[in-house]
């Protein structure tokens, strides 16, 4: 899978950066930013090129038949985002069972304008004590990657604005959609 994700990434005129954590079980990923549904296909063909077997949450009415088996298969996981703290309860369950778990989150919750982001990741890191990862999408230069790990303060409202302006740098494929 690594050489086809390869391909389509270079095919698209893509380059991922390989500066990933290759020692890594266990992960919060963010990504940013996020202003086009093209995001989620590339950014799945980058964690296919690493080697990483990304989960992300999906609202569980995603998981209609034939659909549901599909994102099962992609690494989608079906949650009831009526229940909040079961969003969270959920997450830190799947941690505590799995050995290897890199759990995808964008942040900012939609692919418009929203400069309140979901702050959910940041929870689970905490009560789960893994690390937070701040990965990139960069439209403007057809480039992504990790760009390195993120230690919480314990300060959520502080932290947030510190990732919101690493990844500021960051153009989306709709700027003017992004929050920064």
């Amino acid at each position: 899978m690594k050489k086809i994700a390869q391909f389509l990434i270079w095919l698209m005129g893509w380059k991922i950066e390989k500066n990933y954590p290759k020692d890594l079980k266990k992960c919060v990923i963010v990504v940013g930013p996020h202003t086009s549904n093209w995001d989620f296909f590339i950014g799945k063909l980058a964690f296919l090129y690493y080697g990483i077997k990304a989960k992300f949450l999906i609202k569980k009415e995603a998981f209609f038949f034939p659909f549901g088996y599909l994102l099962k298969a992609i690494g989608g996981v079906p949650v009831n985002r009526k229940q909040r703290s079961n969003i969270t309860e959920t997450a830190v369950k799947f941690f505590q069972e799995e050995k290897e778990l890199f759990l995808v989150f964008t942040p900012e919750g939609t692919r418009s304008y929203n400069p309140n982001w979901k702050k959910g990741f940041y929870y689970i890191a905490m009560k789960t004590n893994v690390p937070i990862y701040i990965c990139y999408m960069d439209y403007s230069r057809k480039i992504g990657g990790f760009y390195g790990e993120f230690k919480p303060s314990g300060d959520v409202g502080k932290d947030i604005e510190t990732i919101k302006g690493i990844l500021s740098q960051y153009k989306g494929k709709y700027p003017e959609n992004g929050i920064y």
